[in-house]
Formats: structure tokens, C-alpha cells, sequence
């Protein structure tokens, strides 16, 4: 009860929002339009809500999917995937009692998640120290995932990591990179090796060294693992904590004029319109208002198209001007299989032009890819697999690199999307410097399903205590973007 009510406080001291979304329930609010489902706080008979609440009964559906959206929730988070299930996760973790999550996916069989579409990676071989640290964290909670999402009557959850280690290749221009990234890697505590050509040859005999300098070998911490059974786990666990999970798509966001301040040292008040409604059209195209306390932005690859319905990047502010700098990047993963490939202590490859393989299951087949040239990006239109760019570019590069590759055979293929930052290819996070109840946790960059449960600690932080307590992403927040003071990253794959 003590922490219950601590938890509650804080949430009234750093955001007044959370504490006045039952105030404005009874006060009423939204928008005049006849054909969307009355809001909280508008006025209906008894008789009227009974009609509606059990309609579906009628036609032998549940009540649950009479009104699939709530009329109000304390957090409201956009997007489903590993991002904004590991949010939710770490918020009722926390209390499951102190406040109600919300989560509205668009997509529920993720066919278009960028979680899904991944190829599982998680390394520590980052040239930052948040990204050590949040991979770091992640390789721990994959220890103790039955610790974490395990619910009563259900089977343990098992993500099957594979920790068979990275292994990034260097040239002798780009080695005394690599090899500054390693120290710092070590302080941080990541067990890495670092080895050289005759190293690389002796432990790995079927790889070619021809125009490698070192290379950089996780011993302990990396691998891969199954992306959708972690959502899985996440998404159950969520539920069974109360979690309460929507199918629809966010069509706008409604606000609310106040007054506030210049200054906490006093000063003119000025007008501020704060968020306060999301307007959610379902499947069966009704369209609800959901009123929110606060609004988390897991929305992906779409994370710009979020912003963009909270005015962020189209208003006459500053800080309103400013987009968010997320897009989608399609990139493709192909599947082989050749028999004679590398055996069970493959690791995951990265070679220095950027191509990637690692080994999938216990027959002979491979996962690989790379990124396109700045140049070269393909279409984001549709989720269609270039073929010319595995024949051009990774299969050339693969025999190359493995000699036995020279013999397998593409078995199938995928296209997926990266929430790409294009200003630094880093994690975007914390509150936006106008909506101060609008969260970002965006622009990932190909490494968000690794860090996903580590942001969404990070997250529930900032919610909770107003603060990063762990982890200090200070320097990942939005306001790098109005200061021009960009963080980049080098191990980008």
C-alpha cells in the first residue's frame, strides 16, 4: 500500500496530467462528430450504455469486443512490438495496481512489425556507452526470462538465444577503429576478444582472412534469438498483468488549450495546448477517443507519421517545426542453405563491406544480408525482395569471405523495415520539449529489438520517477535535434 501510494505521487508531481484524466472524464470533452463512439465523460442514459455494452451479446460475440477501446487509460502506448510491449511490461511490472496501460497495435499478427522481420541479433559491440550498457542489460534479462514473463499455468517462456557470439571484420584502414571500440567495450565490462589474421584462421579454418586485419570476437553475452517469442512472452505476460491490448490505428490526437508559464521563475502566463484524446479507428471502422494522461511513441518505422499527428514537425514553434527524423528503410534478409557451410560455432559475421550471415537452426541453412549504399535505398512501398541485390552484392561477397558458400542455394527471402534515424542512427528518447506528455522511444536503427526491454525500463523511469535511474540516455533525447548536437554510432549493421 506504502509503495502504491509513493508511486501514485510521483505520477501526480511530474506529469499533473496523469492525476486530471478522470477529473476531465466527468467534465466531459471531445469533439461533436455523430458518427464516433461517445468519449468518456459525455453524457448517456443508462439506457443507452446498456444497449451498446451488450449488443454484442445479441449476435454471440463477447463483451469484450462490444467496446474494444477504453475511454480512458493513464498511459497510452502507440505501437506493439518489442518496444512498446517491453513499455508496458516495465510500468505494470513496476505496480500493477498504480496505473492503467494501454497499447493499440495496428497490425496484431505483426506482418509488417519491424520486430518481427529481424534477424534476432544482440552484440555489444557498440561504439557508445548507452548502447553497451542497453545491450548489456538485455543479454541479462534473456537469462532470466522465466524470472520476468513467466505466468501461472502457462508454459516458461523460451526465446531460444543462440550465444554464439559476434565476430566484426576490420581492414587494416578500418582496424584502429575496431580496435578503440574494443577497449571501450571492455570497460564497460563486454567480453570481448580481439584477434588477429592468424587468430581468426586457426579458430575459424573455413573462413577466408584475405584483407583482414583483426577482428572483434564476443565471447560471452551475444548471439541471437526468436523475436516473435519474445513478443509473445511480453504480449502474455502484459496481459496477465492487466495490460490491456487494442486493434486499431491512431487517426489524430485532439488537445486542450491551457495556460502556462515562461518561466518556473514566474512571468507571463501564454497558451499551451496540451494532448490529451487519441481518436482510434478500429477494424470495423468506428472511430473511439481515448483519453490519456501520457503517450508513449513505439509506433516503429510509422514513429514520424505519430509525431506528425501531435503536430511535431508542423508547427510554428520551434520546437513543434522540428520533425521527428524517423522513416522506414526496407531491408531484405535472404535465406540459403549449403551443407558444407560452417558448423555449429559459426558466429554472427559481419564483414567489413557491411555483409552479414549467421547460421539458422542445425541443417545447413544461413541467414544473410546487408544495408544498401546512401544511394541505393529501395522503395519502401511494399515489402517486395530485390533478388538482383543478393546475386550483385552478398552472395559475391559471401563466397569471397567463405569459400564453401560458392555452393548454396537461396531458399527464400523476406523485406522488412528499420525505424531509421537518418540524423544520427540513434535511440530517440524521453518527453518532447512542448507535449511534455509525449514520449519517444523511436529510431532504433536496426539494434531496437536488443535494446527494446531496456528502453522500455528506460522509459517507465522517466514516467515513474521522472528520471533515468539505470541507464543515462540523457544525451538520446529530441533536444539534440533543436541543438544540432548529434550522437553517432559506428558498429551500425
Amino acid at each position: 500500500m506504502l509503495q502504491s501510494a509513493r508511486l501514485s505521487l510521483l505520477l501526480r508531481q511530474s506529469y499533473p496530467q496523469c492525476a486530471r484524466v478522470r477529473k476531465l472524464s466527468q467534465e466531459g470533452g471531445g469533439g461533436g462528430d455523430a458518427d464516433r463512439v461517445p468519449p468518456a465523460g459525455r453524457y448517456r442514459s443508462p439506457w443507452s450504455i446498456l444497449k451498446e455494452e451488450f449488443k454484442g451479446v445479441a449476435q454471440g460475440q463477447s463483451i469484450d469486443n462490444a467496446l474494444p477501446v477504453p475511454r480512458e487509460t493513464d498511459v497510452l502506448v502507440i505501437g506493439g512490438g518489442a518496444v512498446g510491449s517491453s513499455v508496458a511490461f516495465w510500468l505494470k511490472n513496476r505496480n500493477p495496481k498504480a496505473m492503467s496501460v494501454t497499447v493499440l497495435e495496428r497490425d496484431p499478427s505483426y506482418t509488417r512489425a519491424a520486430t518481427m522481420l529481424s534477424v534476432g541479433g544482440i552484440r555489444h559491440q557498440f561504439s557508445l556507452e548507452e548502447n553497451i550498457q542497453l545491450s548489456m542489460f538485455t543479454t541479462d534479462f534473456l537469462r532470466n526470462i522465466k524470472q520476468h514473463l513467466s505466468v501461472l499455468d502457462e508454459s516458461p517462456p523460451d526465446v531460444q538465444y543462440n550465444n554464439q557470439g559476434y565476430l566484426f571484420l576490420a581492414t587494416s584502414r578500418s582496424a584502429p577503429l575496431l580496435e578503440k571500440n574494443v577497449q571501450l567495450q571492455r570497460k564497460m565490462g563486454a567480453k570481448i576478444d580481439l584477434m588477429s589474421k592468424e587468430q581468426l584462421g586457426a579458430k575459424f579454418p573455413w573462413l577466408n582472412t584475405a584483407g583482414v586485419e583483426v577482428g572483434s570476437y564476443g565471447l560471452e553475452g551475444e548471439g541471437w534469438f526468436d523475436p516473435w517469442l519474445l513478443v509473445k512472452a511480453l504480449k502474455q505476460k502484459n496481459i496477465s498483468l492487466g495490460v490491456k491490448y487494442v486493434t486499431g490505428e491512431l487517426e489524430a490526437f485532439e488537445t486542450q488549450e491551457e495556460r502556462e508559464k515562461y518561466s518556473e521563475g514566474g512571468g507571463p502566463d501564454r497558451p499551451h495546448k496540451s494532448l490529451v484524446n487519441a481518436l482510434i479507428r478500429t477494424r470495423d471502422d468506428k472511430l473511439y477517443s481515448t483519453k490519456f494522461a501520457m503517450v508513449v511513441n513505439c509506433a516503429g518505422p510509422w514513429a514520424g507519421e505519430v509525431a506528425m499527428k501531435a503536430m511535431i514537425g508542423s508547427g510554428e514553434n520551434i520546437d513543434l517545426a522540428t520533425p521527428l527524423p524517423v522513416e522506414p528503410r526496407k531491408r531484405f534478409v535472404y535465406v540459403v542453405h549449403c551443407p558444407d557451410g560452417p558448423g555449429l560455432d559459426t558466429p554472427f559475421l559481419v564483414d567489413p563491406t557491411g555483409v552479414y550471415f549467421r547460421r539458422e537452426g542445425f541443417g545447413g541453412y544461413f541467414l544473410c544480408g546487408a544495408s544498401p549504399e546512401k544511394d541505393k535505398e529501395p522503395s519502401t512501398a511494399d515489402l517486395d525482395v530485390d533478388y538482383n541485390f543478393f546475386n550483385d552484392l552478398i552472395w559475391p561477397t559471401l563466397s569471397k569471405r567463405v569459400p564453401a558458400f560458392e555452393c548454396l542455394k537461396l531458399k527464400s527471402a523476406w523485406a522488412g523495415y528499420y525505424d531509421y534515424n537518418y540524423a544520427d542512427q540513434n535511440l530517440i528518447i524521453g518527453n518532447h520539449p512542448y507535449h511534455r506528455n509525449f514520449f519517444f522511444a523511436n529510431g532504433l536503427t536496426g539494434h531496437g529489438l536488443q535494446h527494446s526491454v531496456a528502453v522500455g525500463r528506460a522509459i517507465m523511469e522517466l514516467i515513474v520517477d521522472g528520471e533515468f535511474k539505470t541507464i543515462d540516455l540523457s544525451r538520446f533525447g529530441f533536444e539534440r535535434f533543436l541543438m544540432d548536437e548529434l550522437v553517432t554510432e559506428d558498429h551500425i549493421v
